[in-house]
């Protein structure tokens, strides 16, 4: 069947399984799963086994799995994180898709993730198409205001070539700003891996093998969404 959404919003079930009364049971699943990959046990395994012990639906398992990271992850992503303000003046490469997705879910409604490495993660999925929602122009116009307004850039946004409508998407892009540069590559993420500016990404395994990285996802939906489903799966004091 044809994808009719027009909002990245929640999933039937995201109130119960991330409401208050859910969220200690994932803290703490998040914290042991985290635990184990820091002992390097297997991430399918080690998952099971957390999720198990919880009794954790699938998406609450998916959940776990894309905010939780070693210690060693979490120090080493720190460690070459910048602030806007480090980067005025300076060329950007920016996860296209990996940021619009957050910043739709946010807008939408949906669940936002508050993950171990501080960087804020979405439960969507793009499987070979990319469908454009109500949210997706005005993500973009907070992403061109709040980047023009800390002076940061050129931005050159990233986009998956084999995902359908990425060439529509790329030409919102440079409509909302003309400033920006939207590229269409077959597989942005080598591209972000190389040495060169920074980028502005949440995904893990990128996160692992860039230089200098932006939290700009984190960055914009607290800045413009303050009414976000952020669930943080953080340890408190973490």
């Amino acid at each position: 069947m044809p994808d009719t959404r027009k909002h990245r919003g929640p999933g039937p079930g995201d109130r119960e399984w991330f409401g208050e009364s859910a969220r200690p049971a994932l803290v703490v699943a998040t914290a042991e799963f985290s635990w184990l990959l820091s002992r390097g046990y297997a991430e399918p395994s080690a998952l099971k086994l957390v999720g198990d012990r919880h009794r954790l639906v699938e998406r609450q398992r998916s959940a776990v799995l894309r905010c939780a990271a070693s210690d060693a992850a979490v120090a080493d992503r720190r460690s070459r994180q910048v602030e806007p303000g480090d980067l005025r003046g300076q060329p950007i490469r920016i996860d296209a898709l990996n940021v619009i997705l957050t910043l739709e879910c946010a807008l939408g409604g949906g669940v936002v993730l508050g993950a171990r490495d501080g960087c804020f993660r979405d439960l969507a999925s793009v499987h070979g198409t990319y469908r454009r929602v109500e949210e997706t122009r005005p993500g973009l116009e907070i992403a061109a205001r709040l980047l023009r307004a800390w002076g940061v850039g050129p931005c050159t946004w990233l986009l998956d070539a084999p995902v359908s409508n990425s060439g529509r998407l790329a030409a919102l892009i440079r409509e909302v700003d003309p400033s920006f540069i939207a590229e269409v590559v077959p597989d942005p993420d080598p591209i972000l891996m190389l040495p060169g500016p920074a980028v502005a990404t949440a995904d893990s395994g990128v996160l692992d093998r860039c230089g200098p990285w932006l939290n700009l996802a984190r960055l914009l939906v607290e800045a413009a969404v303050p009414e976000a489903f952020v669930v943080d799966l953080r340890t408190p004091g973490s």
